[in-house]
């Protein structure tokens, strides 16, 4: 679903009566929505819908989705239909609801949930500017472009876009901008692995080197080495990537040693990362390789 340009635009929340009434309006918008009851979280399964025995949610597109008219599936749930929302089956919901909540993947949108001033001030040094919504405790930065949601993606910090819901806490201010990368990669996951308590070389003699002369190695980590110093964001997922190339390149003949690895250290360190993050970025990468 694509977000009208007016999203939010002359309807403070201080201008609405209901919460049906706001509702209604973000609806207008594009913006599919639910109420929220006592505690910012959703109506719970009905009785019939309860552990999804009624075969799933009723936005889902398939065969087995749930029929069912009442608000009882969070997030799916959500709807920008106003015959749906005024229904004799939402009006209970309505009238014990604490707040109201939206969709934002349904939307377009990715909310940056920031949950103290840490957070926020880390948002305020690292993050593109976008329109921004005071929350209790921090803010919401919500950007244009829908991804997978993810919590704890840094201390502090969650993403809110498909299949999760944030609440409506009024307009905010400034423009919204598009989904940077920097967002996307919050949200990747590298292999959780315990750092080994050995060497960072690889075993020399894995394999018949393909490499023929040291200046090819050499070229190649000098590449490496540009890569991470010309990163503008995602550092950290960056740094992964460059090792888990060259790793894949160079690890399974023996040609690295412990000065091309110190060589791509310095130059993560260069950029932030800390020398703990370079060796987990660097397990990791050669888990993942079998190495």
């Amino acid at each position: 679903m694509t977000q009208r340009a007016s999203f939010g635009e002359g309807h403070p929340a201080h201008a609405t009566p209901t919460h049906l009434r706001t509702a209604l309006e973000l609806a207008s918008a594009g913006m599919p929505v639910l109420p929220l009851r006592q505690g910012k979280v959703p109506f719970g399964n009905c009785r019939a819908c309860t552990k999804n025995a009624c075969g799933g949610r009723p936005n889902m597109k398939h065969s087995a989705a749930c029929t069912c008219p009442r608000p009882c599936h969070a997030w799916a749930a959500a709807t920008t239909d106003p015959t749906v929302l005024r229904s004799r089956e939402w009006a209970r919901a309505w009238r014990e609801a604490a707040a109201v909540a939206y969709h934002p993947g349904g939307a377009g949108l990715t909310v940056v949930d920031l949950d103290n001033e840490a957070a926020v001030a880390w948002a305020r040094e690292t993050l593109p500017a976008t329109r921004t919504v005071p929350t209790t405790r921090g803010e919401h930065w919500i950007y244009q472009g829908a991804m997978g949601s993810s919590n704890a993606v840094r201390p502090g910090v969650d993403i809110k876009s498909s299949m999760s819901y944030a609440r409506w806490l009024g307009p905010g201010m400034g423009t919204i901008t598009a989904l940077p990368d920097i967002v996307r990669a919050l949200a990747v996951r590298e292999p959780t692995v315990r750092p080994a308590p050995q060497a960072l070389t690889v075993p020399a003699g894995g394999g018949e080197c393909r490499h023929r002369t040291p200046t090819y190695l050499d070229r190649g980590i000098a590449m490496a080495e540009q890569q991470i110093t010309e990163a503008r964001s995602a550092v950290h997922h960056t740094v992964y990537r460059i090792f888990l190339a060259v790793l894949s390149a160079h690890g399974r003949c023996g040609c690295l040693t412990d000065a091309h690895i110190a060589r791509l250290f310095n130059a993560a360190q260069a950029k932030g990362e800390s020398p703990r993050h370079c060796t987990n970025a660097w397990t990791n990468a050669r888990t993942r390789l079998g190495l």
